[in-house]
């Protein structure tokens, strides 16, 4: 009797976290309907800086019990314009502005990658340099691989980190995907069509979860297409440790805001490694590990008339990575 108690038990558990993942897994990236914003403990953790409140009242959501919650005096105040941009008084920028038609500064972004190891700020500032001046006609579809890669010692990359089976390793022109991720948000805030784009393994430092890119030549790609009738010209540069990007066209776009929600967080472990060469009694960490999180992402775009269209980007799930600590001989 004590037995089937048991597998009884055993096995509404197992019906209820199988039913808690098909309710993840199950979320269609193309739902549509009333703009929510959750923000998660974790997210707003990691990456407060990028956060910022919602500007479109919910009708059924009260503030007090008694009246709609309205939309903030400055919508804007969380996303404020990227100034100044380093290249501004470049005779090259300058002169590219002249030639291609592209005076308008559509959308910019910019980010510091915290604590560079290895070769990462380097291969950084090299396709960084690489992309600036690239020009991409109306209706052309870019590709970071075609214009940037591929990402070898023949094009002067170095050996950086990269995500590899939930951990970081090396490889030659590791750090690139820190342009994928700013072309990604640049050309979100340009309103152009997304061709192709995929989300890193694990979250990266410096852009929050559901704006990141990751690349690999030969695999995956970040690929847009210039929709807005015009040229767009692409400008990029790396300084310190914080790395700027933009897009100049012919008319401004309209104005785009991210929004993100958290679905689910996913706990990090420890594991324990024995280090002979390390003291007797003592531990060294030797990563600290990082959650996961499953999040869903959408934008909002303005009109010029001032309707609210909402686009949706789909369901992005980032591994966890364990915090590995290394333990010498025991005392």
């Amino acid at each position: 009797m004590l037995r089937f108690a048991r597998w009884i038990a055993f096995t509404a558990l197992a019906l209820v976290i199988s039913w808690g993942l098909i309710g993840v897994a199950g979320l269609s990236p193309g739902a549509t309907g009333q703009v929510v914003e959750h923000r998660g403990d974790l997210l707003s953790r990691l990456w407060p800086e990028h956060w910022w409140k919602s500007d479109i009242p919910d009708p059924d959501k009260k503030q007090n019990g008694s009246a709609p919650v309205a939309p903030p005096k400055d919508p804007d105040a969380a996303q404020a314009p990227v100034s100044p941009l380093p290249w501004a008084n470049d005779p090259r920028f300058q002169r590219a502005l002249q030639e291609n038609g592209t005076p308008v500064l559509m959308a910019a972004y910019k980010a510091t990658l915290p604590d560079p190891i290895q070769n990462e700020r380097y291969n950084i500032a090299l396709a960084a340099d690489m992309l600036a001046g690239t020009v991409v006609q109306p209706g052309e579809v870019f590709s970071q691989n075609r214009c940037v890669g591929p990402y070898t010692q023949a094009r002067g990359f170095r050996a950086g980190p990269t995500y590899s089976g939930g951990r970081i390793t090396t490889t030659t022109g590791g750090g690139v995907c820190k342009i994928a991720s700013l072309l990604y948000n640049v050309a979100v805030l340009s309103n152009v069509e997304i061709v192709e784009r995929h989300p890193h393994s694990l979250t990266v430092p410096y852009v929050p979860p559901g704006q990141d890119a990751t690349v690999s030549y030969g695999t995956y790609d970040f690929r847009f297409r210039n929709n807005t009738g015009g040229p767009i010209l692409i400008w990029a540069k790396n300084t310190g440790d914080t790395l700027y990007m933009a897009f100049y066209g012919q008319k401004k776009p309209p104005r785009v805001r991210w929004h993100h929600e958290t679905l689910r967080d996913i706990q990090t472990w420890t594991e324990y490694h024995y280090n002979p060469t390390l003291p007797t009694g003592s531990q060294r960490v030797v990563m600290p590990g990082q959650a996961g999180i499953v999040v869903r992402s959408w934008i909002t775009i303005e009109t010029a008339k001032g309707e609210i269209i909402r686009k949706d980007l789909g369901v992005d799930s980032y591994d966890p990575s364990p915090r590995i600590v290394e333990k010498g001989p025991r005392a």
